[in-house]
């Protein structure tokens, strides 16, 4: 079994507004696996959303795997959390929306080229429902579109 780091970045732009179904001061965070927290909040009236993450791509006698603490999911299941939290005005935030974005539509081929070349996976998509609210559900292309961004240098 080998295991190696690679990044995982999340764009996403076309946010939704700070306001929603009678929530106040919205932000878009990613969830930690254990715990749930959600973390690195952006506004909802950002311009865009950006999350850089790492994750371990673990090669084994079943092939390539993602894993690491925003890794979601059963093998072959696999998913990160973009989490939709109302900002309380102690500091807090309560969750009230999230959306399941699917590290599935990888190709195995995607996940190995990533491991040996030192590229970054992205993804890239829209975070506002067509009927303005936040994103959720679970989301799978077309409605991400997946690519390796080659390493810098």
């Amino acid at each position: 079994m080998t295991r190696t780091t690679v990044g995982l970045r999340i764009i996403g732009h076309q946010l939704p507004g700070l306001r929603w179904g009678g929530c106040e001061s919205i932000h878009l965070g990613v969830q930690r696996q254990r715990g749930g927290e959600v973390v690195d909040l952006v506004p909802g009236d950002a311009d865009e959303a950006v999350f850089d993450l790492s994750v371990d791509v673990v090669v084994d006698d079943q092939g390539s795997d993602l894993r690491g603490p925003f890794v979601h999911g059963r093998r072959g299941e696999r998913f990160v959390y973009l989490s939709w939290v109302q900002a309380r005005p102690d500091g807090g935030s309560e969750m009230f929306r999230r959306a399941k974005l699917h590290l599935s539509a990888l190709t195995q081929q995607d996940v190995a080229n990533a491991a040996a070349t030192g590229a970054t996976i992205e993804a890239t998509l829209n975070l506002t429902e067509p009927d303005g609210g936040p994103l959720c559900a679970s989301v799978h292309p077309p409605r991400v579109h997946w690519r390796l961004a080659p390493a810098a240098g």
